[in-house]
């Protein structure tokens, strides 16, 4: 399955490893020969739904050295979905963001609060200039919302929306696929 993948599909490939398995993310994508991980806890600990997350930024960036893996890129959720940010309420997403660009992170990831919610335009919009890093929404991204995020966002990871009914669990809709891709495609046109 993986060999047609990788042979046939020309995107950008990336792995994730729920709760926090940064290490095992970058031990997959070297061995898989893919291009970026998305993690999560770099920078700031919090609480998420799975318990405490202390960051570890130091810890992930050796290890990426200590096994050879410095051309997988490393995308890092900042005040993440599914997590509260309490011991963090002093710090704003600005100063985060900052944080991860100054620990070596290759792009920013904003969410919504849970799966499937989307990343606050506000949010979003207040972090365009303040970092050289890509801006990337992390969640709740359709067709019908996808106009919002286009001039103010770099990238987009989509899930949920792919899904039937819009659930996570739910099997891939090729409908859905097409109506998202031909979206972009006429916002490409545009320029």
């Amino acid at each position: 399955m993986y060999r047609m993948y990788k042979d046939n599909i020309s995107v950008p490939k990336q792995w994730h490893v729920l709760a926090c398995g940064n290490e095992e993310a970058l031990a997959v994508a070297k061995a898989c020969n893919f291009d970026f991980i998305r993690a999560e806890g770099f920078v700031f600990s919090h609480v998420a739904d799975e318990g405490f997350t202390d960051a570890n930024a130091g810890q992930l960036l050796r290890y990426r050295r200590n096994i050879d893996a410095e051309h997988i890129q490393i995308f890092t959720d900042i005040k993440k979905k599914h997590s509260a940010h309490a011991i963090t309420n002093d710090i704003s997403l600005k100063e985060t963001a900052k944080a991860a660009e100054f620990f070596r992170s290759d792009g920013i990831i904003i969410t919504g609060a849970s799966t499937g919610c989307e990343a606050n335009v506000d949010d979003v919009e207040s972090l365009v200039g303040e970092t050289e890093l890509p801006l990337i929404i992390g969640s709740g991204i359709t067709a019908e919302n996808l106009n919002k995020y286009w001039n103010i966002a770099d990238a987009a990871i989509v899930g949920s929306h792919f899904k039937e009914n819009g659930n996570w669990r739910g099997a891939l809709s090729e409908v859905k696929v097409q109506a998202f891709m031909n979206k972009v495609n006429g916002f490409r046109n545009q320029f």
